[in-house]
C-alpha cells in the first residue's frame, strides 16, 4: 500500500502533501483526491498503530464518516450506541437518548481507534491518495523568497513537495512548529488517559459519562473540572478512561494514572474495573481546544483536525471535527488549484478555509471555553452538580449543548437558543 522513497532520490512531487494519516489527515486526502489533485499522505508509524482515544464517537462522528462513504453498518464491524447515560447529583443515572434531529443521524459508534484510523487512510488509498508510511516528518521546505511552505523532509532525508501542505500531525504538531506556529496560551487544553478492562459490561447501547470526577471518597474530595467514561467495546472489553481540563489547579501535577484507579475504586466491583482485569497499559494524550493553534492558513501551509487545535472543549470529542475541517479545506484547495496555485485568485480561495472554520465553529468553541473557565472553579461545579445535574429537562439541553448536536433550521426551541448563543459569541 505504502510506496516508499530511498534515501537520496529525488524529490516526490504532488499537488498536495498531507502530514499526518488520523482522522483529519486520511479524511482531507480522500477529499483531495476525488477533487481529482494528486495526493501524498505520509503517516510516520506503520498500519496498524495504536492511538489514545475514547473510542466513542457521537453522531456527529457518525455523519462525517457517512459524508465520507463509509460503511458503518453493524455488518462492517460497528457498534451503535443510542444516547448518553450521564452519572452526577443523583444516585440513579439519567438515559438520555440521542437527540431526533434532522441534521444528525440518531446513532454514534464504537470501534477501537487502530482499526478506526486504518479503514479512514484504506479509504483515502481507495480514492487515489498515495499513502507513504514510515515517514516521519521533521520540517517544512520554504522558499527563501516567499516564505511559502514548498515541502517537507523527513528524518530519513526523504524529501515530498507541493504547492500546499496540509498538517494534520496532531497536538504537537512538528510541522507548524517549524514554520513559527505555536500553541496559544490562552485556550484551553485537557489531557486524557484511558485503558482497558474485561467487563461484563462490555455489552451497552449507551456511552457512558461520569461529569462528578471525584479525586477519591465521592463528596469527601476534591470536585475535579472534567469527566470520566465508559464504554462499552462489544469484544468482552470497556474502554474506560478520564478528561481533566486545565483549568484545574493541579493541572500538570496530578498522577492521572492514579486518579484513574482512585476514581474506578469507587466503582461497583462486579463491574470488573480493577487492575487485574486490565488489558494493556493507561496511555495519556494531550485535548488541544477551541483553535489553539492560528492562523489554520498562511504561506500554503493549512491546518487540520488536532494540529489547529479543533477539539471540542465542551466534551473533549476532536474525531468529527478533524473530519469536517478536514472537508472544507479540501474544498478550499481545489478551488485554489482551479484558479491556478500560487495566485492571488487563489490565496483568496484559501483564506475562504479559515473564515468558514470561524463562522461554523468560532462561536461555539468561544461559547465552550468560557463553559471550561467557569467549571475550573469548584465552587461552580458544586452548584451544576447540586442543582442542574438531577433535572433531566436541563441536561437534555446541555447534551445538545455539549455534543454539538442541533438542527440549524427549523429545530426545536434548545436549538434555537444553542444556534442564537453560537452567533451572538466572538469567535473563538
Amino acid at each position: 500500500m505504502s510506496k516508499a522513497q530511498p534515501a537520496g532520490e529525488a524529490a516526490v512531487e504532488s499537488d498536495v502533501v498531507v502530514v499526518g494519516a488520523g482522522p483529519g489527515g486520511s479524511t482531507a486526502a480522500a477529499y483531495l483526491a476525488r477533487h481529482g489533485l494528486s495526493v501524498t499522505l505520509l503517516e510516520k508509524s506503520q498500519f496498524p498503530r495504536e492511538k489514545v482515544c475514547g473510542d466513542g464517537l457521537t453522531p456527529r462522528a457518525t455523519r462525517a464518516l457517512t459524508r465520507l462513504g463509509i460503511d458503518t453498518s453493524r455488518e462492517a464491524g460497528w457498534i451503535h450506541n443510542y444516547g448518553l447515560r450521564v452519572y452526577g447529583g443523583r444516585t440513579e443515572p439519567f438515559e438520555l437518548p440521542w437527540p431526533d434531529l434532522t441534521d444528525f443521524p440518531p446513532h454514534g459508534l464504537q470501534r477501537p481507534r487502530a482499526d478506526f484510523d486504518n479503514i479512514l487512510a484504506q479509504e483515502a488509498v481507495r480514492s487515489g491518495a498515495n499513502l507513504v508510511e514510515g515517514a516521519n516528518v521533521d520540517a517544512g521546505i520554504l522558499d527563501d523568497r516567499t516564505g511559502r511552505i514548498t515541502g517537507v523532509t523527513t528524518k530519513d532525508g526523504r524529501s515530498f513537495t507541493a504547492p500546499i501542505v496540509v498538517a494534520a500531525d496532531g497536538n504537537s504538531s512538528r510541522l507548524s512548529v517549524s514554520m513559527g506556529l505555536n500553541k496559544r496560551d490562552d485556550r484551553p487544553m485537557g489531557v486524557a488517559v484511558r485503558t482497558y478492562y474485561t467487563s461484563p459490561r462490555t455489552h451497552d447501547d449507551y456511552l457512558e459519562s461520569w461529569l462528578e470526577l471525584w479525586d477519591g471518597k465521592p463528596h469527601e474530595s476534591t470536585l475535579m473540572p472534567g469527566y470520566g467514561w465508559i464504554f462499552g467495546m462489544g469484544d468482552g472489553t470497556s474502554n474506560v478512561g478520564l478528561g481533566v481540563l486545565n483549568t484545574s489547579k493541579s493541572f500538570g501535577q496530578t498522577d492521572y494514572r492514579a486518579l484513574l484507579k482512585r476514581w474506578l475504586d469507587n466503582t461497583p466491583e462486579e463491574w470488573g474495573f480493577r487492575d487485574e482485569n486490565m488489558v494493556g497499559k493507561v496511555q495519556g494524550a494531550a485535548l488541544p481546544m477551541a483553535f489553539n493553534r492560528q492562523p489554520h492558513y498562511g504561506r500554503g501551509h493549512v491546518l487540520v483536525g488536532d494540529a489547529g487545535g479543533m477539539v471540542n472543549p465542551f466534551n473533549g470529542e476532536g474525531i468529527p471535527y478533524a473530519m469536517e475541517s478536514a472537508e472544507m479545506a479540501a474544498e478550499a484547495i481545489a478551488e485554489a488549484r482551479s484558479r491556478g496555485f500560487g495566485t492571488a485568485s487563489a490565496e483568496k480561495a484559501m483564506r475562504a478555509y479559515p473564515e468558514r472554520l470561524k463562522a461554523e465553529l468560532g462561536g461555539y468553541y468561544r461559547l465552550g471555553t468560557v463553559f471550561v473557565k467557569l467549571i475550573g472553579d469548584p465552587r461552580i461545579m458544586h452548584i451544576c452538580t447540586k442543582y442542574g445535574l438531577p433535572r433531566k429537562t436541563l441536561m437534555r439541553f446541555v447534551l445538545k449543548l455539549l455534543a454539538n448536536l442541533t438542527d440549524k433550521n427549523d429545530g426545536d426551541a434548545m436549538d434555537r437558543i444553542i444556534n442564537a448563543l453560537c452567533k451572538a459569541a466572538p469567535s473563538a
